[in-house]
């Protein structure tokens, strides 16, 4: 019997990594899973990291390059950065450009996820207080929780409409990752100014980048194989916005 698309993703996943985790853990393998997908770098050992320890062993252990991009220097898995270089340079060749959309576009710490987070939890807190949907007490024990006891608050926060993205009006995963659960942490993601355009999403496909976080326009992940083989890894296509994602196959 031939092996569906589910089991080829199931078999790349990490020992101790399951599709029938907490619910927590399902929802993030969902949203941020294809990076389990790449191939010829290393993947995390887990979705989600609970701590900066975690992180830095991971990080620590991992072969890396940097470069400077428009006079940021940004870190990335090395066979990710020797293909975004090359990316850069046949982009510039058509007289295109490939750019990062900040500091932050490539690598970041367990830290830095736990400020975006806060950057969409703290606001979101005060709003639904002041709009009486929550008590103040609730707001202060979310906020007295470690950031990875957080998310499965906030997930049942917002399975009642009580929504953290920017703009309140939809899931925080649409605004933001979760501590620890961001493909950056991999050093296996980019955040690309020129997402826009069409050109520049075929060229980064063609070295191996590609959009795989439907929420998030602008996050290209290295999965290091091209389209063409990304249903043998487990992958599906999907589209939004008038452009394709690669996705877990769940």
């Amino acid at each position: 019997m031939a092996t569906s698309n589910t089991d080829k993703f199931i078999e790349l996943l990490p020992a101790g990594i399951s599709v029938d985790g907490d619910a927590v853990e399902s929802v993030l393998l969902r949203e941020y899973g294809s990076v389990f997908g790449a191939k010829n770098v290393t993947v995390p050992p887990t979705v989600v990291f609970m701590n900066e320890r975690q992180v830095t062993e991971f990080q620590s252990k991992l072969k890396t390059q940097r470069h400077t991009f428009d006079e940021l220097e940004l870190t990335l898995q090395n066979e990710a950065m020797s293909q975004l270089i090359q990316a850069r340079s046949a982009a510039e060749n058509l007289g295109l450009s490939i750019s990062p959309r900040g500091a932050d576009s490539a690598a970041r710490t367990y830290r830095h996820t736990i400020e975006l987070w806060a950057s969409r939890v703290e606001p979101g807190l005060d709003h639904w207080v002041r709009e009486k949907r929550m008590p103040a007490e609730e707001a202060s024990k979310i906020r007295s929780m470690s950031p990875f006891e957080q998310v499965s608050e906030i997930f049942k926060l917002e399975a009642r409409g009580i929504y953290f993205a920017k703009d309140l009006s939809k899931s925080i995963i649409y605004s933001v990752a979760p501590p620890g659960a961001s493909q950056h942490l991999s050093l296996l993601a980019f955040d690309v100014s020129e997402f826009d355009q069409p050109e520049i999403r075929n060229i980064l496909s063609r070295h191996g980048w590609h959009q795989t976080v439907t929420s998030d326009l602008p996050h290209f992940t290295y999965l290091g194989t091209p389209e063409s083989e990304l249903a043998d890894r487990g992958l599906k296509r999907v589209e939004n916005a008038g452009r394709h994602f690669w996705i877990p196959d769940l």
